[in-house]
C-alpha cells in the first residue's frame, strides 16, 4: 500500500525546458547574439538544449562536478555555433542561473495533480538540482505547499542513481521502500534509480519515446496519476 510519493522536479512538475527558453531568448536579445552571428535564436536553444541534457546526464552519474556543468554547457554551445572564445559574454551563465529559476511554467495539471494527491499521500521532492535554484523554485512556483519534505542531492553528498539519496529520503521522510513510489523524467537517476534501490517507480514520458522494456510502468500526462493513486 503506497503511502510516499517522490516526485522529481526538473522536467516532471517544474518545465525546465519551457523556462529555460524563456530565459535564453531574453538573454539572446539582451546580449544581442546576432552581433556575434548567431542569427537563430531557435538554433542557440536547441544546441543549448542538447549540450546541457548530455552534461546533466553526466553530473547524475557523478561523471563532472556542478562546477564543470556550469562552466561547460554555454562555452560548448557558444564554440560549437563558431563563436570564438574570447567574444562569448562572461556574465551569461552567471545570468542564466540567477533568471532561469525564477521561471514558473509547470507541466500541465501538475497543480491539480499534486493536491489531489496531497489529500490521500504524503508527498516529497528528490531532486538532483542545485540547492540553491531548487529552493528558488520550489518557492517561487508556489510549490512548497505540496510537500512534506524537499530531498536535495547535494545535502546528501551523491546524486540519483546513487541508493544512498534514496535512502536518505526514506529516512527523512519516515518512509519504508515498500509503502513509497517514485515518479520523474529520467530513466537512469529516477526510475532505474529506484527500482535498482528495490522501490516502485513511473516513468514520466511526456515526449511519449520508447519505453524500455526494464520500465515497469510509465505515464505520458501528470493526470494519469488521478487515475492510478
Amino acid at each position: 500500500m503506497i503511502k510516499h510519493i517522490f516526485f522529481d522536479l526538473d522536467h516532471t512538475i517544474w518545465d525546465f525546458d519551457r523556462n529555460a527558453q524563456e530565459t535564453l531568448m531574453e538573454l539572446f536579445n539582451h546580449y544581442n547574439l546576432p552581433s556575434l552571428g548567431l542569427d537563430s535564436p531557435q538554433n542557440f536553444i536547441q544546441t543549448y538544449t542538447e549540450n546541457n541534457h548530455q552534461l546533466w546526464a553526466e553530473y547524475h552519474l557523478g561523471k563532472i562536478t556542478k562546477e564543470e556543468l556550469r562552466s561547460q554547457r554555454f562555452s560548448k554551445t557558444f564554440e560549437e555555433l563558431g563563436v570564438a572564445p574570447e567574444l562569448v559574454p562572461l556574465q551569461f551563465e552567471e545570468d542564466y542561473v540567477r533568471i532561469s529559476p525564477t521561471k514558473t511554467n509547470l507541466f500541465e495539471g501538475s497543480e491539480k495533480v499534486l493536491a489531489y494527491l496531497q489529500r490521500k499521500y504524503t508527498l516529497h521532492i528528490i531532486s538532483n538540482g542545485f540547492k540553491e535554484t531548487t529552493l528558488t523554485k520550489m518557492k517561487l512556483s508556489n510549490l512548497n505547499m505540496y510537500f512534506d519534505q524537499v530531498i536535495i542531492s547535494e545535502d546528501v553528498g551523491v546524486n540519483k542513481p546513487d541508493k544512498a539519496v534514496f535512502q536518505y529520503a526514506l529516512n527523512k521522510a519516515g518512509a519504508l521502500k515498500e509503502e513509497s513510489i517514485m515518479i520523474g523524467d529520467s530513466l537512469e537517476a529516477d526510475v532505474r534509480g529506484a527500482q535498482d534501490f528495490g522501490m516502485r517507480a513511473i516513468f514520466f514520458n511526456p515526449l511519449n519515446r520508447d519505453k524500455p522494456a526494464d520500465v515497469k510502468q510509465q505515464i505520458v500526462h501528470l493526470e494519469e496519476l488521478m487515475l492510478l493513486f
